[in-house]
């Protein structure tokens, strides 16, 4: 496989960055995730790193060097991570029940798979115009289907922020697969939370994205963002991928499996570790280590 990649994650206006996000490859699958965790002081980080963390850490027991079903491994990794976050709650008698919206994507044989709950977004670009992207699990998007706001009030309408299927919470989650796309040489992948979405339209992403080699348009793609949103901004996280050979040369985020031996997996994820100065490290050193435990007993 020949791609570049590239992920990363800011604070914004907010106390605590409760988004995680995170890729892994082997020599012929790719993983991309990002979570946006809900909930109080803590929780919500808690749930989007146990639901990042259990899905990479099944792709890395899974993927020698494929998966076998993609959209069942999705599917399987979204409702263990509900199970985890689920069991960690009722373990520590939390009243404040930690959940995430979650996106997630593998790619092998040049075909993409895909599932998510909630409204992080998957965006599939390509030669610069948009090809299809996730439907939200929001009571906007209900309201936008119903035909009662238009595509411009979602974005302002007071209930923006209500969510009707995460991992965590109530309920099991509803998890929404996508069809097997096959890619080409150039095409483009985004996956974000919506403190980046919610702030841009459709045609900015893909001109931003086109215009730049891909890390430095994610990067931007974060600036206007954040600029956008002001001292206000949500919490901001995107992991990129542009398929194939296409500016592999100029590309600082290029990467190439040919040489991964078939077991190998590389994985990039941002943790807790950014967190230290908000929460303290002994506080962190203790999630992680519950977090660890909760992955251990419903990964597989």
């Amino acid at each position: 496989m020949k791609f570049a990649i590239y992920q990363t994650s800011r604070q914004g206006g907010r106390q605590y960055n409760q988004d995680r996000v995170a890729y892994a490859y082997s020599r012929d699958a790719l993983l991309m995730v990002v979570a946006d965790g809900m909930g109080g002081h803590f929780h919500g980080e808690v749930a989007a790193q146990i639901a990042v963390e259990l899905i990479a850490d099944s792709f890395r027991k899974q993927a020698q060097p494929t998966l076998r079903d993609p959209l069942a491994f999705l599917k399987a990794s979204m409702e263990n991570a509900h199970e985890a976050i689920d069991n960690y709650a009722k373990e520590r008698h939390l009243s404040d029940h930690p959940r995430t919206t979650c996106v997630a994507c593998v790619v092998q044989q040049d075909v993409a798979y895909w599932a998510h709950v909630g409204d992080s977004r998957l965006y599939f670009f390509r030669y610069g115009k948009l090809l299809t992207r996730t439907r939200d699990h929001s009571r906007v998007q209900m309201l936008f289907d119903q035909g009662r706001i238009s595509e411009a009030q979602m974005n302002t309408h007071p209930e923006r922020n209500k969510i009707y299927n995460c991992l965590g919470g109530d309920f099991p989650p509803d998890v929404e697969l996508s069809a097997r796309l096959p890619l080409v040489d150039g095409d483009k992948l985004l996956l974000c939370s919506d403190g980046l979405w919610g702030m841009l339209a459709v045609n900015e992403i893909a001109s931003i994205l086109e215009a730049y080699p891909l890390q430095h348009a994610i990067e931007e793609l974060l600036n206007h963002a954040e600029y956008r949103a002001g001292q206000g901004s949500d919490n901001l996280s995107g992991v990129g991928l542009a398929w194939g050979e296409q500016g592999q040369a100029v590309n600082p985020a290029a990467i190439s499996t040919a040489v991964m031996s078939r077991n190998a997996v590389s994985t990039q994820m941002q943790g807790f570790q950014a967190d230290a100065a908000a929460f303290g490290n002994e506080d962190i050193e203790q999630a992680i280590s519950e977090i660890q435990a909760a992955i251990k007993k419903y990964s597989k």
